[in-house]
């Protein structure tokens, strides 16, 4: 399964509770990318910009769906913006885009100590609202929506428990 989505939404929580609870193994995305590179994301875009970081993501995919016949993989945000890597994504996991209303993205951005939505930036709200925006379209491509607005940690774990649970009943009958 692959959890999509913007920064905030609960992506690594909610992978990191599959993974105690569940013992499926929570691979994120981003880690791999920098365990291929050698080096931190921000030296990455820094030295070979976007298209570097691309094929890195492409090839720690590729490595991801390879390796794991059964895992949980958070994605990077803007993955659905590359259309293989996203169809990669569509064709060989349950994508569930986990969502949450703006305010709530960068409440709790910013509740972890990343100061970067808001530095030095005033238009940081009207930014992620246009990064949504242009997002949604593709985000709604995912197999389910696990909207975790207004919810708590536990509520959002339970929701993503039935939708996990209703998809595999639903592809077992289709067998």
């Amino acid at each position: 399964m692959a959890l999509i989505g913007l920064r905030g939404a609960g992506k690594t929580t909610l992978g990191q509770l599959l993974e105690q609870r569940q013992q499926l193994p929570f691979i994120r995305l981003v880690k791999k990318i920098e365990l291929l590179a050698g080096m931190q994301v921000a030296e990455i875009l820094s030295l070979s910009g976007q298209p570097g970081y691309r094929r890195l993501e492409a090839r720690a995919l590729s490595r991801t769906l390879a390796k794991h016949k059964a895992c949980c993989i958070e994605t990077g945000g803007s993955i659905v913006s590359e259309p293989k890597e996203f169809n990669q994504l569509l064709s060989s996991c349950l994508v569930i885009w986990v969502s949450a209303s703006p305010q709530e993205h960068m409440s709790r951005v910013v509740a972890q100590g990343d100061k970067r939505p808001m530095a030095d930036n005033r238009d940081a709200m009207t930014d992620l609202r246009q990064i949504l925006k242009e997002r949604t379209p593709y985000y709604q491509k995912a197999h389910a929506v696990l909207d975790t607005s207004g919810k708590s940690v536990e509520e959002s774990y339970t929701d993503l428990v039935a939708l996990i649970s209703e998809h595999h009943r639903i592809s077992t009958a289709e067998c």
